[in-house]
């Protein structure tokens, strides 16, 4: 079976029952993607599947052939960081940094469904124009937990990059 993950073809011959967390992990090394309650409630396992969110640990590797798989390793390096990576760093986005990669990935994927004019359980008029506020960012990003209580600079950082982005 064959996909991409950050934008290298990979190969999975494993276990039919190996998540794609897991698969990330263990098998391609990719350590940034964290396993945090294995349930799917917390966010720290998302990652990005042909530009979408998905909380990898509720999804099994072998459903995932031929897709674009980007962790945060994906997103940008040490000495090319990604803009909400950037942001982070700037605002503080982070205490002990385990959820800030799902909490990136949920990011990006959040400011690309505005740009989309994909409305939310909170969008005011859900023909019109999505406006990005903290209102509309804390229900698009309510899957993503911070158990250190950072929200209020996770939410100034992408703030800062959807205002770059004209979103």
């Amino acid at each position: 079976m064959h996909l991409t993950i950050n934008g290298e073809p990979r190969e999975f011959t494993g276990d039919p029952r190996r998540t794609l967390l897991d698969f990330l992990r263990l098998d391609c090394g990719l350590t940034g993607t964290k396993k945090g309650c294995d349930h799917g409630q917390c966010g720290a396992c998302t990652v990005l599947v042909n530009g979408r969110r998905i909380n990898s640990c509720l999804t099994l590797t072998m459903m995932h052939e031929g897709d674009e798989i980007t962790t945060i390793e994906g997103l940008g390096t040490p000495a090319d960081p990604h803009p909400l990576q950037s942001a982070f760093v700037r605002h503080d986005g982070y205490q002990c940094g385990y959820c800030t990669p799902g909490q990136i990935c949920s990011a990006k994927a959040m400011l690309a469904e505005i740009a989309a004019g994909w409305p939310s359980f909170v969008t005011d008029d859900l023909a019109g124009e999505v406006t990005l506020t903290r209102e509309e960012l804390a229900e698009r990003m309510s899957g993503n937990l911070c158990r250190c209580g950072a929200y209020s600079n996770i939410v100034d950082a992408i703030l800062e990059v959807a205002g770059e982005q004209g979103a």
